[in-house]
């Protein structure tokens, strides 16, 4: 049972892995034999995080802006300097934007979908040359996307751009997943509930919402 998940050999990249919900999946990943490149905007905050990660096994701390292509590009490129092979590509880095709607301003959506939608399109464009050179008919490379409850479901929070975002992941990842088949490569959509990380903290703050959570 200590192999059943085991993934010892494998080399992982994890955007926004220095922090919140990445960071937990790079530990996990670690544990379980990995090796584990995270990233952050902050090469500081990547390197602190990286080291402390090294407690369970290795990992590299990158800096990386994926709030444009062009960063989705420079970060690819320093990967593949790296001279390694990427067996797992985990898009993890994201953004949200909470707003009342009569006050949701237009300027929430560009960086919204760039850093949502467009930064995993192009990381996964960039280093598909890698992954398909790790990927056997067996042992498929994989390619996994963060998307979102809000992504499948109406809730009535005042996330639009970051809803749309993820319901546009999810499609997204179906038509990776069409596309990328042939070449022994799988491309996964995972939605997950709620975490505590710096990310969710709007809503530990709204009402009500610690005292259900003190109910469960």
């Amino acid at each position: 049972m200590s192999d059943l998940f085991g993934v010892a050999g494998k080399r992982v990249l994890i955007t926004g892995g220095a922090q919140g919900l990445g960071n937990m999946i790079a530990e996990r990943l670690l544990c379980a034999g990995a090796e584990v490149i995270i990233t952050s905007r902050k090469l500081e905050a990547s390197q602190e995080a990286a080291m402390a990660l090294q407690a369970h096994g290795k990992c590299i701390g990158l800096q990386a802006d994926l709030s444009t292509a062009d960063g989705a590009v420079a970060l690819a490129d320093q990967i593949k300097a790296l001279g390694e092979p990427l067996h797992v590509l985990i898009n993890n880095a994201g953004k949200v934007w909470g707003a009342p709607l009569e006050s949701f301003p237009d300027k929430a959506w560009p960086d919204i979908m760039s850093i949502n939608v467009q930064t995993p399109f192009t990381l996964t464009h960039e280093l598909l040359p890698l992954l398909s050179a790790s990927a056997t008919t067996g042992d498929p490379a994989r390619i996994i996307n963060m998307g979102s409850l809000v992504g499948h479901v109406v809730e009535k929070r005042p996330a639009f751009s970051y809803a749309a975002s993820k319901a546009a992941i999810h499609h997204l990842t179906r038509i990776l997943a069409a596309h990328l088949a042939a070449s022994k490569i799988t491309v996964n959509a995972i939605a997950p509930g709620y975490f505590s990380t710096r990310m969710t903290a709007s809503m530990r703050c709204r009402p009500g919402r610690q005292a259900a959570r003190n109910r469960t």
